[in-house]
């Protein structure tokens, strides 16, 4: 299916230098267009470096069509190391879950089957076996069950980000917001002006604003409706890290993040988040439940901690492509933008340059935001 091909060579501007801003503006520089990267802060350090980033379609099976674009982001990653190197920033050492609810843990192992069924590699072992075979510092009990997820990753966003940009050739507006978005007699982008005072000639406005792409779409009159979902990403140091991959253990989940450094996060605290409160007795929870998962964390030491908003829309789907009210409007807003990005990077290049909408994308199109 297609939207139609519009003149080459195209200038276009990405809105937003997360992960998601990175891919699209590399595959984008990749195929010739003359790429403009803006963005209020430094390239990668904002959502995208307080993110868990974990790589996985395991948790994404609510619906067929999402877990199946998840999986091809699981795949472009793969791509994508290979075309740039994987060093410092790719981590593809699959995944460690399990519970201590007996329903949820019935609920881990439902979907464990049905997940290989559908080809995606799931392994059960015993407590006893995971210290045994992965995560020997780990505490847990030798009888429960915990599934590994062999072929799931993690990833240092700041570090892709960095390097995505380093091969990029495009003009960098770092530092700077977009305040005006500016349209022609046929209601098709013209213009970005930025709080400088500068205005720059744009065929295409790719928004990758994350959590402000809702602000920035209202430039251009479209509303785009997001969600309010705060999360808290602490970071600690420890001597060396003990862990070797993402782990979600009850109530906590952590992941390396260098060899002296390590992620953690729980959805169980992120509902204790309120608005504009203190988040540093929550980071102490995680760093004690950590502290107790993993005994050689006893002398850590919280070094950062950040809440995020979250860029998730409405329906908790991403809103991806081209807005028939917009000419020359693209929209690449997703949560999970760590797993996303390269297959969301890939595919939207596709569109804007050669006007083919893929029917992966299809559940997932802005169009389905009515103005």
């Amino acid at each position: 299916m297609t939207i139609g091909p519009v003149r080459r060579p195209y200038r276009v501007a990405v809105i937003g230098v997360g992960v998601i801003g990175a891919c699209v503006g590399w595959h984008l520089s990749r195929q010739g267009a003359q790429v403009t990267l803006i963005d209020t802060g430094r390239p990668g350090e904002g959502v995208t470096d307080w993110s868990f980033s974990w790589v996985n379609a395991g948790n994404k099976t609510a619906r067929r069509s999402y877990f199946d674009l998840n999986l091809a982001g699981m795949a472009a990653y793969r791509d994508l190391a290979t075309a740039i190197g994987p060093d410092p920033w790719w981590h593809p050492n699959g995944h460690l879950r399990w519970t201590d609810d007996p329903a949820a843990q019935a609920d881990l192992l439902k979907t464990a089957g049905l997940l290989t069924g559908l080809g995606y590699r799931a392994e059960v072992h015993t407590g006893a076996e995971v210290r045994r075979h992965l995560e020997p510092a780990l505490t847990l009990p030798d009888e429960v069950a915990a599934v590994f997820y062999p072929d799931e990753a993690w990833v240092h966003g700041r570090h892709l980000v960095t390097r995505l940009v380093g091969r990029t050739v495009a003009e960098h507006r770092i530092g700077t917001a977009v305040s005006a978005i500016d349209t022609g007699s046929d209601g098709g982008v013209r213009t970005v002006t930025l709080s400088d005072g500068t205005r720059l000639d744009v065929d295409i406005v790719v928004n990758a604003a994350g959590p402000g792409a809702a602000h920035l779409a209202a430039l251009l009159g479209r509303h785009l409706p997001m969600r309010h979902e705060p999360g808290l990403i602490t970071r600690i140091t420890c001597a060396r890290t003990p862990i070797h991959r993402v782990v979600h253990a009850p109530h906590l989940a952590l992941r390396p993040d260098g060899d002296t450094t390590m992620v953690l996060h729980s959805v169980e605290v992120d509902a204790h988040l309120g608005t504009g409160a203190d988040p540093s007795p929550l980071a102490r929870l995680l760093h004690e439940s950590a502290r107790n998962l993993v005994p050689a964390l006893g002398d850590s030491r919280i070094t950062e901690s950040r809440v995020a908003e979250r860029p998730i829309p409405a329906d908790g789907y991403p809103s991806v492509g081209a807005v028939p009210s917009v000419p020359g409007y693209y929209e690449a807003v997703s949560h999970s933008g760590i797993t996303l990005g390269p297959i969301i990077g890939r595919l939207l290049a596709t569109e804007i340059l050669d006007g083919e909408r893929a029917e992966s994308l299809a559940d997932f199109r802005p169009e389905r935001f009515p103005a």
